[in-house]
């Protein structure tokens, strides 16, 4: 198959598809004597797995890695147990954060509605966000705001 026939049944664009060769990802095909690539229909499962751990939360580069398992004849499934468990801790801590966001949020939201326009002060640029909010943010500490 020629890229343009590979992108549209991969559902993918040829220009992704000739990143994941420079990247490592995809190998890159046999060339035909006009230069064209060629590829086998095999790449097809190889897109769909790379597309699938996308979707997992995996970054190319792990990708690559755990590619690379298999084209050394290696199962890597040891390899993604251990990045999708990785990757599962980081989405923690990324919810985490999230949450202590969305309490800092509540809290502002909660300060706005008791809005008096006459306690701004013109040297600051809004009294409702306090200027130690980075730092409660990042400490985690929720007291309440002021």
């Amino acid at each position: 198959m020629r890229i343009g026939e590979v992108a549209i049944r991969a559902g993918t664009s040829v220009k992704t598809i000739r990143y994941y060769e420079r990247i490592g990802v995809l190998n890159e095909p046999r060339r035909l004597a006009s230069g064209y690539r060629d590829y086998d229909v095999e790449v097809l499962e190889r897109l769909r797995f790379i597309r699938a751990s996308q979707a997992s939360g995996l970054r190319l580069g792990e990708i690559r890695g755990i590619v690379a398992f298999r084209d050394r004849g290696e199962s890597p499934c040891l390899h993604v147990r251990d990045l999708l468990t990785r990757r599962g801790e980081e989405i923690d801590n990324q919810i985490d954060a999230l949450r202590r966001a969305r309490d800092i949020v509540d809290q502002l939201v909660a300060r706005a509605e008791g809005l008096r326009v006459r306690d701004c002060s013109p040297s600051a640029i809004c009294h409702l966000i306090p200027g130690d909010l980075e730092s409660r943010r990042a400490t985690g500490r929720q007291d309440k705001m002021e």
